[in-house]
């Protein structure tokens, strides 16, 4: 990713306008609402929140450095932006934690093992690990949002979901921008490599998370084939959908999706 991947203003505004979207969600909570949870689901979703308090937590140094090292100021920003939101999905599963009366944990091995895998990484291959990891999650957080059997958690869950949904956009953008100059067979083999790496996210969020899923209502199993069909979606995007294959249309200027969301609706 170099200077050719600007294009990333109508982030920086999208990021920097969702605060107040994001405290408008919040307001709308009952935080007077009993927790009416049975011990089944308290440990599922206990076990659940405490290691995606972990996972969402990161300060993102070495990756805001790679970034700035490609020489995009306009995406190190909007991505710093990204970041912050991260660390407040964090700060809110410690609120669902608090709720159901449960401790943060230190560490766990799922996070540990990831976060050395990224400090290996270039830019490029450490955003598409982010955005093969929330590919397959934010499937989670839509369980969540609407099927979690706590009014709080449910909004914990539609909080995150508004934010993952864009996210997820931000990534694929990023990868476009990423991979503007690659060829198709460079293209085929990332989504192979890709692949394996969904596969693997997604079955460890399902076993690490089943009591979690069961609580909101999914099957693991089900959840396991739904995430994988996102994830598709999402890499499809990622690595053909701004491509151009014809001769007369360049690839130096990949198409980028830009926010869902309108800025005045996020304002």
């Amino acid at each position: 990713m170099d200077a050719q991947s600007s294009g990333f203003d109508p982030w920086v505004a999208y990021f920097e306008a969702n605060t107040a979207r994001q405290q408008r969600l919040e307001r709308d909570w009952d935080r007077s609402a009993p927790v009416v949870l049975s011990d089944r689901q308290r440990r599922g979703l206990v076990r659940s929140f405490q290691r995606l308090e972990l996972g969402e937590g990161g300060d993102g140094v070495r990756l805001l450095s790679k970034a700035r090292a490609a020489g995009d100021p306009v995406y190190t920003r909007a991505l710093e932006l990204l970041v912050s939101e991260e660390q407040k999905h964090s700060a809110l599963f410690g609120v669902g934690l608090r709720r159901m009366g449960a401790p943060s944990l230190r560490r766990h091995w799922s996070d540990s093992a990831f976060t050395r895998l990224r400090r290996l990484l270039g830019l490029r291959t450490e955003i598409a690990l982010f955005m093969i990891a929330e590919a397959v999650s934010v499937e989670y957080f839509e369980a969540l949002a609407d099927h979690a059997p706590d009014p709080i958690l449910r909004g914990i869950g539609e909080r995150i979901r508004t934010d993952e949904r864009e996210h997820l956009r931000f990534q694929v953008d990023g990868l476009r921008a990423g991979f503007a100059d690659a060829s198709d067979l460079t293209r085929a083999a990332v989504g192979v490599a890709w692949w394996v790496v969904a596969v693997g996210a997604a079955t460890v969020l399902c076993v690490d998370h089943a009591e979690a899923l069961r609580a909101c209502g999914r099957r693991p199993l089900g959840y396991w084939g739904r995430a994988l069909r996102r994830f598709r979606s999402v890499a499809r995007s990622a690595l053909w959908g701004g491509h151009s294959r014809e001769p007369s249309e360049p690839d130096d200027r990949p198409h980028l999706l830009g926010p869902e969301v309108a800025i005045d609706a996020a304002s």
